[in-house]
């Protein structure tokens, strides 16, 4: 599986028809082409589902999606009957999530790390957050969290999907395989410091960006901001082996070793602590 972002950075944009300057505007065609209207396989079988478990929309709720890209969980969220506002810094990825979703979603152009400045947004009025393999790509993370607190009401809950940050660190992680053991391993070369990742581009793109940051930057940001963690799901990548592995290790990795990580938190209410916080 290729090392790369899942969808474009949500980095700063405040002019309203001018994409930030580390936005993947420039990849938006190249994205949408790998994606596609409904999502990457990645996204229908793995990504998708485990957001929609772990957000579990209700009918009427607000539902803010911080990177939106091209709108490709609008409309699992709108079949559940909720009200969806989309943010994302790439004018022409909105422009796609617009063509395609305009009557199910609202769209912003705006900065994630800015999120009480964009026009549209005010504080306390969504009842969820969700990140969809877009959060990775945002940086600084305090401001990303910050500004999703900001947006919760109180007892709102913010949802999290993103590569596995343990075990899939862009140019710092890959497969080996142990000949003496038979066995199939992942690799870690780094992990515990912060690292911005340039990507190595495809034939025509531009370089891209990736922010990998341990586990415990996650949860503990959260926590900074009064949003407190009440679920984790780790989900492997064995729903996407096709055909009939010449190796059963390779399977057994697949099985063992996560390829993407769900987070939920819950925003506490007033005057409750953490544990009472949930809807």
């Amino acid at each position: 599986m290729k090392e790369r972002p899942s969808r474009p950075s949500s980095r700063p944009g405040r002019r309203p028809r001018v994409a930030a300057g580390t936005s993947w505007d420039a990849l938006a065609h190249w994205y949408d082409g790998w994606v596609g209207e409904g999502g990457s396989e990645h996204h229908r079988r793995l990504a998708i589902p485990t957001v929609l478990t772990l957000l579990d929309p209700h009918p009427g709720e607000r539902i803010l999606d911080v990177g939106a890209g091209q709108g490709v969980l609008v409309p699992f969220l709108a079949r559940a009957g909720a009200v969806i506002v989309g943010i994302d810094a790439s004018p022409r990825l909105l422009e796609m999530a617009r063509r395609r979703h305009g009557r199910q979603a609202t769209f912003l152009l705006g900065d994630a790390t800015k999120l009480p400045a964009i026009e549209g947004l005010t504080a306390s009025s969504f009842d969820a957050a969700v990140f969809l393999l877009s959060i990775q790509d945002m940086d600084p993370l305090d401001d990303v969290l910050a500004g999703t607190a900001w947006a919760l009401r109180p007892g709102g809950q913010v949802v999290i999907l993103l590569t596995h940050p343990s075990f899939r660190i862009p140019r710092q992680s890959g497969w080996g395989w142990d000949e003496n053991r038979k066995l199939t391993y992942r690799r870690i070369d780094r992990y515990l410091t912060p690292l911005p990742v340039p990507l190595r581009p495809l034939a025509g793109e531009p370089p891209t960006r990736s922010f990998h940051r341990p586990l415990q930057s996650y949860v503990n940001g959260l926590s900074d901001h009064g949003l407190y963690l009440d679920r984790m799901v780790e989900v492997p990548a064995e729903q996407l082996t096709t055909g009939t592995s010449s190796k059963k290790a390779d399977a057994l990795a697949r099985r063992e070793i996560p390829l993407f990580l769900g987070l939920r938190a819950f925003k506490a209410k007033e005057g409750c602590g953490p544990a009472e916080s949930t809807r």
